[in-house]
């Protein structure tokens, strides 16, 4: 639904993501592929349908910082951060939490809370964190566009049609694993706005 998704729409993104379904979401850069984060079964359809590898770790979206809480060890610095810039156009790579599965990622995990109400409303409901990947098969731009998605990814269960995205890179990934900020890609946030946020931070 272009315009949004009402009660009835909403009840069945829940009953797709509960049922380890895979749901097709508009975010504040791309399309994304969603699926319950703590269902290894579901996160297994999110890699064969991407044809994703395996070793390539997935990243999740939640919907605040509390719930972020309950699957990566934010310290004072990464909390600091993390109001700072989301809702917005970041990945944070923290330490995990053992709620995390391996196979969405071994050794630490990637924290998306895109800026679309939507989106963060119905993550809210579900209360549980769901995978953040773009919705494209691997070495595929990602996608604006739901009609392409369909064209590249037809096993998905629901795709909510927010129509043509606005232009966008897709989130700027920064580690905060070992404390100071590791750029891994940068999007439309310049990596160097969230230096000088650290920065300021670790000299205040």
């Amino acid at each position: 639904m272009r315009s949004g998704c009402d009660e009835n729409c909403r009840a069945q993104v829940i009953n797709r993501w509960s049922s380890g379904g895979l749901v097709v979401y508009p975010t504040d850069t791309v399309y994304g592929l969603g699926a319950d984060a703590e269902n290894e079964g579901a996160v297994r359809r999110v890699y064969e349908v991407k044809e994703r590898d395996l070793r390539n770790p997935l990243t999740i979206a939640v919907s605040d910082i509390k719930m972020a809480e309950r699957y990566a060890k934010i310290d004072e610095l990464g909390r600091h951060l993390m109001e700072r810039f989301l809702p917005g156009k970041v990945t944070l790579i923290f330490p995990k939490t053992s709620r995390v599965p391996d196979i969405v990622n071994p050794r630490a995990i990637g924290i998306r809370i895109p800026n679309l109400p939507l989106v963060l409303d119905l993550i809210k409901l579900f209360d549980r964190a769901i995978t953040a990947t773009s919705a494209n098969k691997s070495g595929s731009p990602p996608k604006r566009d739901p009609r392409e998605v369909v064209k590249e990814l037809g096993e998905v269960d629901m795709i909510l049609d927010y129509g043509v995205l606005p232009p966008s890179k897709p989130s700027t990934i920064v580690d905060l694993t070992s404390g100071r900020p590791k750029l891994i890609r940068e999007g439309d946030v310049p990596f160097m706005s969230i230096v000088e946020e650290y920065r300021k931070m670790v000299n205040s």
